[in-house]
């Protein structure tokens, strides 16, 4: 069965869907797109050849799925029209402007009765998917997720554009509710934040401390995790993982092995694994996945829910970096 979706916004990001779309023919049928500015519209539909709808409403009637690209102010009242219209959601990160819209529209959906997913998508990342069955209860993860400066996106701080990705990759592995949230950062060449740091301290003891900054000269996107026995590196943009590993020494010892003498008089032996990391469109993964969804009535694999506690640990965090930015004015 082949769900008709339709796309709301046509900018750098919402093309980015389209093209996607197209390519996931066995899942969906693309019937086109609506974006308020009739420039973008009209270029859209010639270059690309996707039919232009005339408003958010005639889209909504004509398809089972909605994806919502549009900018993040817009979410909810996207969101609010498909859902009342009973159809499926996909709604790009942040999930919405505000906690209470978020809470509303998980009320929605719920009341709807249809799937809704967050587009958080390194959660597709293959290097994240190649590591992740590595990950068993981190106490410490480190995170650094650097770009040059882009005018775009400048309309928020750093939190909500970049590390709200690494939010949501550290909600989802750290089975705790949080303690404590601290926070510092610069607003450089915005009004907003450019570079920040944020320390997430957990229930269970976990800590996780990250890095985002937009005015860096190189991109980096890293994250480090340590738990009892391993440390574990992501590199989510050159998709690259390696677990570092310490198993007990039993029978004889490889001579040319690295093996550390404890002092309890124990020996443990290091290994290095490099996990497959297939290459992959982690758009396309995660719209791929929304339908497998819905076709099989199965849970969705970014929640609504996790894309609200994603906003709400991101809102915290800009809270305490408006504070610290405040009074360096």
């Amino acid at each position: 069965m082949r769900l008709k979706i339709g796309v709301l916004g046509a900018g750098h990001l919402g093309k980015i869907h389209l093209k996607c779309i197209s390519q996931l023919s066995d899942n969906y049928e693309l019937i086109g797109f609506f974006d308020p500015n009739s420039e973008v519209s009209a270029k859209v539909a010639s270059e690309l050849g996707y039919r232009a709808f005339d408003s958010v409403e005639d889209l909504i009637e004509a398809c089972d799925v909605v994806d919502i690209v549009t900018p993040t102010l817009s979410h909810f009242d996207c969101a609010v029209k498909a859902l009342r219209a009973r159809k499926h959601l996909f709604v790009e990160k942040p999930i919405t402007h505000t906690l209470d819209e978020a809470k509303q529209l998980i009320k929605l959906a719920d009341e709807a009765g249809v799937h809704a997913q967050v587009g958080h998508v390194e959660r597709f990342n293959p290097a994240f998917s190649s590591a992740e069955p590595h990950i068993k209860n981190p106490m410490f993860i480190e995170a650094h997720r650097l770009a040059e400066f882009n005018p775009r996106g400048t309309d928020v701080s750093v939190v909500m554009d970049l590390m709200i990705h690494d939010i949501d990759i550290v909600l989802s592995l750290v089975p705790s509710n949080i303690k404590k949230i601290s926070a510092s950062g610069v607003a450089v060449v915005s009004e907003t934040a450019d570079i920040a740091n944020a320390r997430i301290e957990f229930d269970n003891g976990c800590v996780a401390n990250l890095t985002a900054s937009r005015i860096s000269l190189k991109n980096m996107r890293k994250m480090r995790l340590f738990q009892r026995d391993a440390y574990i590196t992501v590199d989510f943009l050159d998709k690259g993982a390696e677990v570092l590993r310490m198993n007990e020494v039993q029978g004889d010892i490889d001579p040319y092995a690295m093996v550390l003498d404890l002092p309890n008089g124990t020996k443990k032996q290091i290994s290095f694994e490099n996990p497959e990391v297939r290459p992959n469109n982690a758009i396309k993964d995660e719209l791929e996945s929304l339908s497998k969804s819905i076709r099989d009535s199965t849970t969705v694999n970014v929640s609504l829910e996790d894309g609200m506690r994603a906003l709400e640990v991101a809102q915290q965090i800009t809270e305490k970096l408006n504070i610290s930015i405040n009074l360096l004015a």
